[in-house]
């Protein structure tokens, strides 16, 4: 049995399998146990640098297996708990909100509590052994709603989730919030803005426009293309996060953001623009470009103030938006190239 062992959750998909591999290299004495469904959104292919890695292992299972969970607690001790797993897409949790609200409400809260019992005797009371154990709950800004066209979400921000997947993300993060006052339980939350970069799964907005540009087929863009997302290298959040769970105060939030607000049709207009330099063709790839039905409750603008994590943690986003999405178009071209 390792002496040293962290269960992350959700590791095959986008952001955990660009974080496993920082963290490996950060804590080369540490067990890493992944556990993953592999739903459609989770690929192993993301995870090919450290298949082989003495320190890594992989378990197939369903965070809402509270056997599973508990069995994995009994036969590696974990001391932290990095959660990830979630069901993550906006338009999916519009077709089909069942499965949000069953991994993203109970899965949380059955890791919390299997973590719990396993760390604690009671409110308050950690067991010997145990006094540095946490649990890292990662989340979203779109708990917190919309905005107008001035301000930024802190973490006093109210709640205000639009959709059913950012109502499962509040619910859950109000679950870890409660296990830190009624429990005394170690707990961190991070709340990020939107994520970019490579390993995304292709039905996110910018591998779309990347893979419908050189496919040559018309680029979806809802509406008028001028909702705000403020974004954020996925590398540069792992780094975030690596921060708080090392570092941040339990039971306190930190927001994560890139302080890059850019419009969907800039984004897609940039993509073409780099794009049209990279693998030109005869006419521009903006001409693919088409507006299409906005989808039912679409948030306006998302924009975080990071200053809590920077002020007080000291992390500062490394990537600006034109270096990071030049070295997303290049992963992605790698990877259609192969395909």
């Amino acid at each position: 049995m390792p002496k040293n062992a962290v269960l992350i959750t959700g590791g095959a998909g986008f952001i955990g399998a660009n974080y496993i591999p920082y963290f490996l290299e950060q804590h080369q004495g540490t067990t890493v146990v992944n556990i993953d469904k592999l739903t459609y959104a989770g690929d192993l292919a993301n995870l090919e640098e450290v298949q082989q890695h003495k320190n890594y292992s992989f378990v197939q299972g369903d965070i809402c297996d509270r056997n599973l969970i508990e069995q994995l607690f009994e036969t590696y001790d974990f001391k932290a708990v990095i959660h990830f797993a979630a069901e993550s897409h906006v338009d999916n949790s519009i077709t089909n909100p069942d499965a949000f609200i069953q991994t993203n409400i109970f899965g949380t809260f059955n890791l919390l509590d299997v973590a719990k019992k396993h760390w604690m005797n009671g409110p308050n009371q950690v067991k010997k052994g145990y006094e540095n154990c946490r649990f890292h709950h990662i989340s979203t800004d779109e708990v917190y709603g919309t905005l107008g066209e001035t301000g930024l979400f802190t973490e006093a921000t109210s709640y205000a989730p639009n959709s059913p997947y950012s109502a499962s993300k509040a619910s859950s993060d109000f679950i870890v919030r409660s296990y830190f006052h009624t429990y005394g339980m170690n707990v961190v939350t991070t709340n990020c803005s939107n994520n970019y970069g490579p390993k995304q799964h292709d039905e996110k907005l910018i591998p779309t426009i990347i893979r419908k540009a050189i496919t040559g087929e018309n680029i979806p863009i809802y509406g008028d293309g001028k909702n705000i997302r403020d974004w954020l290298y996925v590398l540069d959040h792992c780094k975030g996060i690596h921060l708080v769970y090392q570092t941040g105060t339990a039971g306190e939030t930190y927001n994560i953001g890139g302080r890059n607000e850019r419009t969907n049709v800039y984004i897609a207009n940039t993509i073409c623009e780099l794009l049209d330099e990279l693998r030109p063709k005869e006419t521009s790839y903006k001409a693919q470009i088409t507006f299409v039905k906005d989808r039912p409750g679409h948030d306006f603008r998302y924009a975080i103030d990071a200053s809590k994590i920077e002020n007080e943690l000291g992390w500062k986003a490394e990537e600006t938006f034109e270096s990071g999405i030049l070295k997303t178009i290049e992963w992605y071209l790698k990877k259609y190239q192969k395909q």
